[in-house]
């Protein structure tokens, strides 16, 4: 195997110096550059990475901890933030999680050196905040925060949760259910307080068989939406926390021959891009600015890393409602 001894031979120069050209070759003289290269490309001589990791204190690797690719969410922003990250010159190391196992994932994520971490798994009492601050490792959160209320890239959670009860209260609905997720994540936990504060605003009062917080999945989503229809009075809408629980929602009516929203009205949180398609056309609330919370946070993350500070970053996106076909006015 060629080695950069070879190359050093090979180009005339020290070894001291194929080092610096692979290293910062914008200190060195450009035909001391040129040489080099040139022998590396006739040699075909392939740098050891991780070799000059660790030289350079640096691996250009980021660890992602991404919630589950069943919800479309994840699958928007993991995109994001790999093309960003590649496009930077950075490895990402990806690792799908859901809460049961958080523990697992936040060790595996930095057993192996990284330059910094960004994650969408984050509770809000979770210890293992702190333990990162003390780490002096760049992380960001994106979608969910910590209570710490730092480090952070979200939308107005508290706000989306509110304008998805209004857009039904406004329509004349009355018997209005919410979806949504476990209360330990701030996500859920602010849109639900979002949702109630629009309902007491309103002077409606909601029937406590109206809510359920369900753990996400398809078939505890399933499950609460029968139990609810199979209520005497049951919802004739439906605010769910996420779009990914909405698309259940309005495929589970489908499956009970009910007619989206003709018979009863959807309405999601995220405007991921599937939202939007033809077919599906979810009433949903989104980003004003209709940016992708992933590569909002992997810009912030990789400044933090390549400037050497770990900034106190706090971004809350302002948000609307996206009036599309899967709700209507009561009749």
């Amino acid at each position: 195997m060629v080695s950069s001894k070879d190359v050093a031979k090979h180009a005339g120069v020290s070894q001291t110096t194929v080092s610096r050209v692979m290293n910062t070759p914008d200190l060195v003289k450009k035909p001391t550059v040129d040489k080099v290269m040139a022998s590396i490309d006739e040699l075909n001589y392939i740098p050891n990475g991780h070799a000059r990791s660790l030289v350079q204190n640096k691996t250009n690797t980021i660890a992602l901890l991404s919630g589950p690719l069943h919800n479309p969410f994840f699958v928007d922003t993991t995109t994001a933030i790999v093309n960003y990250a590649n496009d930077k010159g950075y490895r990402v190391n990806v690792q799908f999680v859901n809460d049961q196992k958080l523990n697992e994932a936040y060790t595996s994520a930095v057993e192996n050196k990284v330059d910094g971490i960004i994650m969408s798994c984050i509770l809000i009492d979770d210890p293992i905040f702190e333990k990162f601050e003390r780490m002096d490792l760049p992380f960001i959160t994106y979608n969910r925060k910590h209570k710490m209320n730092k480090h952070f890239v979200e939308i107005d959670n508290f706000e989306a949760g509110y304008l998805s009860a209004k857009h039904m209260l406004d329509l004349g609905h009355t018997r209005i259910a919410w979806v949504g997720g476990p209360l330990t994540v701030s996500t859920f936990n602010n849109r639900y307080e979002g949702f109630l504060h629009a309902m007491k605003d309103h002077h409606h009062q909601l029937l406590e068989e109206y809510v359920i917080h369900t753990d996400t999945s398809k078939h505890d989503i399933t499950s609460a939406f029968k139990r609810m229809m199979s209520l005497e009075q049951s919802p004739t809408a439906f605010c769910a926390a996420t779009d990914s629980i909405a698309m259940n929602l309005i495929d589970d009516a489908s499956k009970e021959n009910l007619i989206v929203p003709q018979d009863v009205s959807v309405i999601g949180i995220d405007n991921v891009d599937l939202s939007s398609h033809g077919l599906i056309q979810l009433t949903t609330v989104g980003s004003i600015s209709e940016q992708n919370l992933g590569y909002l946070a992997i810009c912030e993350l990789i400044k933090m890393i390549e400037n050497k500070k770990n900034s106190c970053v706090k971004i809350t996106e302002s948000v609307k409602v996206f009036n599309r076909n899967t709700t209507k006015a009561i009749q």
